[in-house]
C-alpha cells in the first residue's frame, strides 16, 4: 500500500533473510511454526489505517450496544451456554478483506470473533521481522499509542491483572496439538503464565487447581484458548469448568467462553454499514439472489473456515434443514494490491481488540496473505508470499 517502501523491500528480500526469521520464530515459540508465515509484512498507508480503524470501531460499536446484546440469545445454544456470562467481552478480532472500490483499496469485513487471537505471536513476529528485514523506525503494527514494551504491559494488564502469573493458565484442549501453539508458547514467555489442558483442571476442596512441578497451584484466572467447535467434535464436556460458574471456585474468565459465539458469523446480518457486505439468515431470507455465485453461504457454528460454500444453488438453499443457522454473505473480491517477487497477492487484516477496566483498546493487527480463490491453505499450495504475517503502518 506504500509502494516506496513496498518496492524498497521487495528488492532487499532474500530467501536467507526469510530463513533467519523462521529460525527466530522457531525460537522464539520453542518449535516449528504450524503454519506458513509469509515472505513480507504488509505496509499499510495512512489512508487505509485510518480506514481500518474507523471501520473496526463502527463495527464494534453496533456489536457492543444493547440493542444488538438484545438479540444474541439463540446465539449461544442451551447445550453450549457457560454459566457466569460477563457484561462485555475480553478480546475482539475484527476480520476485513483489503477490496478495490472504484480504484481506491478500501477495507471490507468478512468476519468477527469476541475471542483471543495470536496476541503473543504477532509480537514475537514483529520482533522477527525487524531483526532480518529493514523495517523502518517509522511504522508499527501497534495502536493506541503503544510500542513493543507497553503492548506487552497492556497484555500482561489484561490477562495476569493484579495476581501471580503462576495462579493464571491458559486453557486449550491438547495444546501440543493445537496449529496455534506457537502464540501459547509466545504467551507464556511474555507473561509468566503457564498452558494447561482441561484434562488438567481438577476441582478440589472448592477450589480449581493445576499441577506445576512437585505442587498444585490455585487457578484464580482462566485465560481461555478452548473452541467450542472441538469440544463437540471430540465429544468432550468438562463439567467442572463449562457447566459451572467458576467465580463460585475462587478463578474468573479472561475471556468468557460465550462470547465466543455471541459476536460471531452471527452479528453479520446485524450490521449495516458499508464497511460490511450484505448479509441474511437463511431463514429469514426475502428472496433467493438470482445472481447467486456473487454470494458465499457459511454455517454459523462452525471455526476456521469450515464448511464454506462458494456460489451456492438455489436447490442447495432449499435444502438446507435449518436455515437458522446459516448465513448468506455477498462475497467479497479481494484486491491483487500486494505486489510480490512474481504475482500480486491479496490481503485480510484482522484488527485485534483488548478490554481494559470497561473500556476496549485497538492494540495491534494480524495479517492474512492469499494467491488463491480463498484466504485457506488449500487455496494456497506451492505458492510463495503468502501465509500469516502483520502489517505496518506509519506512527
Amino acid at each position: 500500500m506504500v509502494p516506496e517502501l513496498r518496492r524498497a523491500y521487495n528488492e532487499a528480500f532474500t530467501e536467507e533473510r526469510y530463513l533467519g526469521l523462521l529460525r527466530d520464530l522457531d525460537a522464539g515459540c520453542d518449535g516449528p511454526i504450524a503454519f506458513r508465515i509469509s515472505e513480507t509484512p504488509l505496509f499499510l498507508s495512512q489512508e487505509i489505517t485510518r480506514e481500518l480503524e474507523k471501520a473496526a470501531w463502527e463495527i464494534l460499536d453496533t456489536v457492543t450496544s444493547d440493542g444488538y446484546l438484545r438479540q444474541t440469545g439463540r446465539a449461544v445454544p442451551a447445550e453450549l451456554a457457560v454459566p457466569g456470562e460477563d457484561a462485555l467481552p475480553v478480546f475482539l478480532q475484527i476480520d476485513f478483506a483489503l477490496a478495490l472500490d472504484g480504484g481506491r483499496i478500501v477495507p471490507r469485513l468478512i468476519e468477527l470473533q469476541a475471542f483471543p487471537s495470536l496476541y503473543g505471536f504477532q509480537w514475537v513476529l514483529d520482533r522477527a521481522f525487524r531483526t532480518n528485514f529493514d523495517i523502518p523506525s517509522g511504522m508499527s503494527p501497534y495502536f493506541s499509542g503503544l510500542d513493543e514494551t507497553t503492548y506487552a504491559d497492556c497484555l500482561r494488564e489484561v490477562i495476569v491483572g493484579d495476581c501471580d502469573p503462576e495462579q493464571v493458565i491458559l486453557l486449550e484442549v491438547d495444546p501440543e496439538q493445537q496449529k496455534t501453539r506457537c502464540d501459547f508458547m509466545a504467551t507464556e514467555k511474555l507473561l509468566g503464565i503457564s498452558t494447561v489442558c482441561p484434562r488438567d483442571v481438577r476441582e478440589s476442596g472448592g477450589r480449581l487447581l493445576y499441577h506445576r512441578g512437585d505442587k498444585d497451584i490455585p487457578i484464580r484466572r482462566i485465560y481461555n484458548r478452548v473452541i467450542f467447535d472441538e469440544l463437540q467434535r471430540k465429544g468432550l464436556a468438562f463439567d467442572h469448568l463449562f457447566r459451572r460458574d467458576v467465580r463460585d471456585l475462587g478463578a474468573e474468565w479472561v475471556g468468557h467462553p460465550n462470547w465466543y459465539l455471541k459476536i460471531s458469523k452471527f452479528a453479520l446480518p446485524f450490521l449495516h454499514t458499508p464497511y460490511a457486505p450484505e448479509a441474511h439468515f437463511v431463514s429469514d431470507l426475502p428472496e433467493i439472489p438470482a445472481d447467486l455465485e456473487n454470494w458465499v453461504l457459511k454455517p454459523l457454528f462452525s471455526f476456521a473456515g469450515l464448511g464454506v460454500e462458494l456460489g451456492p444453488t438455489p436447490e442447495r438453499l432449499r435444502a438446507i434443514e435449518n436455515p437458522e443457522d446459516w448465513l448468506l454473505q455477498r462475497k467479497i473480491e479481494y484486491a491483487p494490491a500486494v505486489e510480490t517477487l512474481d504475482v500480486p497477492a491479496k490481503a485480510e487484516v484482522r484488527m485485534m481488540f483488548a478490554w481494559k477496566d470497561g473500556r476496549p483498546r485497538l492494540i495491534n493487527n494480524l495479517v492474512r496473505m492469499s494467491k488463491g480463490k480463498m484466504m485457506g491453505v488449500d487455496f494456497n499450495k506451492n505458492k510463495t508470499w503468502v501465509g500469516g504475517t502483520l502489517g505496518y503502518h506509519p506512527v
